[in-house]
């Protein structure tokens, strides 16, 4: 490698920065988080340096460089873009035996600032050597969003045990298990999520019995309305830790390969008049998985309380004292909408919008008919395309127009998306003529005029 990479306690040691504007402003900022006492050396400041010299944060030396100024310096930083002024500083650093960066200019350095993502006292550092910074910040972007600010609580908490954990467990592999269970499972969850007091309790509690086996627990995850980019961080770091994964048919496949590779995956998918596994048995499932110690994720299209039965789940999961947690995911009815141009309200259009399912459990349809056909709102109908033909009926028998304007949307935000727009009168045929299969929503109001304007998808019958 060309860098060793390394942290350096800065604690209290004194730090030079040669420049007064932006750049030397950065480098003031990364040198005082770390709690360095920085002295800047320029003729003039920017408003942002000359503020933290006002408030006593850093020293000014009001001049251009000068070598005596290092004396006594731990690290030195030239920032000033100016091409012989930053060579002098380089050399003079160099020849006092300081480290020495200049910015932008790692030929002339002895070390480089890396991107860094800072979840103190957890920090990571990544650096391409100084070649292709915006690489760096590209990779540091992305690692931001998949570590959660908690980890830093989740940092200090186990750090505060270290000590009493080595005392209490003292063989080596019962230990890591023990830190494994700790920092992968609902106990963490509990400290990055703030309740340190309660994390707190238990975990005294299993290092008095030594108990090293693992808390079950079941995460309730909306997997969003079907494209991988729509998960929450939330949703994605769950998936990323689960032991066993239940999922549906709305579950795309694209979704599923997220999941940790080596998680069990058991299919609960429930479709009209066929049901892979019963509501009742799921939930007593998810009971028994937790009860044995596993992370149970149970993965669900768009989200757990849009009808996706999650109360149901819950309140078995509360009857049996089972640790859970419901982590909103984006609904199909908002995924569907969006990525078809159809807005849900519109002030023109459409002032409130209602969610109802095409279908109750028993597979009847029995929906408050007069409320739904009042002009000026919009309805999302999920798990209507079975019973297509019998919702716009009655939607025209209850005073809506024939010509009303309603739209189907397929596999919604993904690569496979359709929609294909028509009135109440000609859906039923539309979505036999397209063999349109789950998953699907119709949308049924004025608003689905805007989809000719603002839609994203492809009309049926157009090619490249």
């Amino acid at each position: 490698m060309d860098y060793f990479p390394a942290f350096l306690k800065l604690d209290d040691q004194a730090c030079l920065v040669v420049g007064g504007g932006e750049t030397a402003l950065h480098k003031v900022r990364l040198l005082s988080a770390a709690r360095a006492r920085v002295t800047v050396m320029a003729p003039g400041l920017c408003p942002g340096l000359q503020a933290r010299v006002d408030a006593g944060e850093v020293q000014w030396l009001a001049a251009r460089f000068d070598a005596s100024a290092l004396a006594g310096k731990r690290l030195v930083v030239a920032a000033t873009g100016g091409d012989a002024v930053d060579r002098a500083v380089a050399a003079a650093a160099k020849q006092a035996g300081l480290w020495v960066n200049v910015v932008d200019r790692p030929e002339l350095s002895t070390y480089i600032t890396p991107s860094i993502i800072d979840r103190s006292p957890l920090v990571i550092a990544v650096s391409t050597g100084g070649g292709v910074p915006v690489l760096a910040r590209l990779l540091r972007a992305r690692l931001e969003s998949l570590i959660p600010s908690g980890f830093g609580r989740l940092a200090r908490f186990a750090a505060g045990f270290r000590q009493r954990v080595r005392e209490r467990i003292v063989d080596t592999d019962a230990r890591r298990a023990f830190w494994e269970s700790v920092l992968e499972g609902p106990l963490a969850e509990e400290v990055m999520n703030g309740d340190e007091a309660r994390a707190e309790r238990e975990m005294l509690e299993r290092l008095a019995s030594a108990d090293t086996r693992p808390r079950g627990a079941v995460y309730l995850v909306g997997a969003g309305p079907g494209n991988p980019d729509l998960l929450t961080f939330r949703a994605l770091r769950l998936m990323q830790q689960a032991d066993v994964v239940l999922y549906d048919k709305l579950v795309a496949e694209e979704l599923l390969e997220l999941v940790r590779r080596d998680a069990q995956r058991i299919y609960v998918g429930k479709e009209r008049a066929n049901h892979a596994l019963p509501q009742e048995d799921i939930n007593q499932l998810m009971v028994r998985l937790a009860q044995d110690g596993h992370r149970v994720l149970r993965l669900k299209g768009g989200d757990p309380f849009t009808f996706g039965r999650g109360g149901e789940e819950i309140e078995t999961l509360a009857a049996h004292g089972i640790d859970f947690e419901v982590v909103p995911g984006i609904t199909s009815a908002s995924g569907a909408a969006a990525y078809a141009g159809i807005p849900l309200t519109h002030r023109d259009y459409a002032q409130s919008v209602v969610f109802v399912t095409g279908h109750r459990q028993d597979g009847s349809i029995t929906l408050d008919w007069p409320a739904l056909a009042r002009p000026g709102q919009t309805i999302v109908v999920y798990m209507g395309v079975s019973t297509a033909p019998a919702l716009c009926a009655a939607f025209i028998e209850h005073g809506l127009p024939a010509d009303y304007p309603v739209a189907i949307v397929e596999r919604a935000t993904t690569a496979r998306q359709r929609t294909i727009t028509g009135t109440l009168a000609t859906l039923p045929g539309l979505i036999e003529m397209h063999a349109v299969r789950s998953p699907a929503l119709i949308i049924v109001g004025e608003v689905v005029k805007l989809a000719e304007k603002l839609g994203w998808y492809r009309r049926i019958g157009e090619r490249d």
